[in-house]
């Protein structure tokens, strides 16, 4: 199917200062994220940023890029104001890679943009957690699915709670246990894209700090791509750039 890729990248950021523009290997992080979303398949691919720094740092490795407001409250409403000025039709699927993924999968991101449709409006993706303390660990998100595969819930709580098992031991996970890392990729249906910003926003969302609780509360369905691999990590963090340096070094 047909998708476009739209890479939200702001300057600012508390934990790394300048993310997008932090050298790997020679380029920007945003480049070697929207080289990635390249192999993806798409049709095309569009950074978002606030800033002229990093729209002149994908001009000069021939990224496409456009600048947007600088008061937008998320990611989703920033590529809302791209999707919108590319003038998409109603039902284009629009996938929002973040930019600190130098690492993504690009079939992961075609897979979780085929599973939107006029039904499912919204996709996203997670995996299976093997280590009990990430079931347990609230800066882990978990997803419980129902049986279609869409989205019952999303929570920094251990979710599904296994009564009996947790009761006797926390240190294991049973083996018939399944528990879902939510992965920060989203595809939308455009139309959907564009009311997002018009959602009234949700007590859960507030509550858990998890922005996807408002499109359930309010009665839309997202699709979840399942996959069994563990996506590599983001960059959120000194000790991740420098990880991820390593392996664009070696």
């Amino acid at each position: 199917m047909s998708f476009i890729v739209i890479i939200p990248a702001r300057l600012a950021s508390s934990r790394l200062p300048n993310k997008p523009l932090a050298d790997i290997g020679g380029k920007p992080m945003v480049v070697r994220t929207a080289e990635r979303a390249l192999l993806s398949g798409a049709s095309q691919i569009m950074v978002a940023t606030d800033h002229a720094d990093i729209l002149a740092a994908c001009k000069n490795h021939g990224i496409p890029a456009c600048m947007t407001r600088s008061d937008h409250p998320s990611g989703t409403d920033r590529i809302a104001e791209v999707a919108a000025a590319m003038g998409l039709a109603d039902d284009a699927v629009v996938v929002n890679v973040q930019g600190d993924e130098p690492l993504i999968e690009p079939d992961l991101i075609a897979a979780t943009a085929a599973l939107v449709s006029q039904q499912v409006p919204m996709a996203t993706a997670a995996h299976r957690l093997h280590e009990p303390q990430d079931a347990f660990n609230p800066n882990v998100v978990k997803v419980v699915l129902d049986k279609l595969g869409r989205a019952m819930y999303f929570s920094r709580a251990t979710v599904p709670w296994h009564r009996d098992a947790f009761a006797l031991n926390r240190d294991i996970l049973p083996a018939a246990y399944v528990a879902l890392r939510h992965i920060g990729l989203y595809a939308y249906r455009n139309d959907f894209l564009q009311n997002y910003p018009l959602l009234e926003m949700s007590p859960l969302e507030q509550i858990e700090a998890l922005e996807q609780l408002r499109v359930l509360w309010n009665g839309h369905a997202i699709a979840v791509h399942v996959t069994d691999a563990s996506p590599a990590t983001g960059v959120d963090t000194l000790e991740d750039l420098i990880k991820v340096r390593k392996l664009f070094s070696s």
